[in-house]
């Protein structure tokens, strides 16, 4: 007799399964419950972002400087500034900016107030691409959120939100 293939267990069932053995193992059942939600939502998205992403030709490092860029509130960061936020040493991201540089997607310039620092910013190209890629990546996000109504969309962001907030409250190590 052929063997049954197994069937793929969906998220919902990996999900339930995952929330039991943590609580199987002592842990807080309504903690487990939103722990590994927004961990198996994470994990799912960047799986659709890592494709998205491949798609635009661009690599998870180049993207990280691209949206650290465009949320700078428009003002020039150094490149360090950009390594430590991609948590990278400056030699990998300097190779970085000169391969993003050479695509027009990034500009490096002197920084007027000290000229042996360099400022980066993006070009008009590594805008639209940072557009295309919020646009494509809102049409994912929102059939993500599609089973719920704008109110509950805006209670979870809030009570998100105020998990946010406490972060930095918490000591992790």
């Amino acid at each position: 007799m052929a063997a049954r293939k197994r069937q793929a267990r969906t998220v919902r069932e990996q999900y339930q399964d995952a929330v039991a053995s943590y609580v199987a193992a002592g842990g807080d059942e309504s903690v487990q419950r939103v722990i590994t939600a927004v961990n198996s939502l994470s994990h799912k998205l960047d799986q659709w972002y890592t494709r998205q992403l491949a798609d635009l030709d661009l690599s998870h490092g180049e993207w990280s400087v691209i949206a650290f860029l465009a949320t700078s509130e428009g003002a020039p960061v150094t490149p360090s500034q950009l390594a430590d936020a991609g948590n990278v040493a400056a030699s990998s991201m300097t190779h970085r900016l000169d391969k993003m540089t050479e695509r027009g997607l990034v500009r490096r310039s002197p920084d007027p107030a000290n000229r042996t620092r360099v400022l980066v910013e993006l070009t008009r190209q590594g805008w639209e691409l940072f557009e295309a890629a919020v646009r494509e990546a809102n049409v994912v996000e929102s059939d993500v959120l599609a089973g719920l109504k704008r109110e509950e969309r805006d209670q979870l962001a809030a009570l998100l939100e105020v998990v946010i907030s406490g972060l930095d409250d918490v000591e992790t190590g």
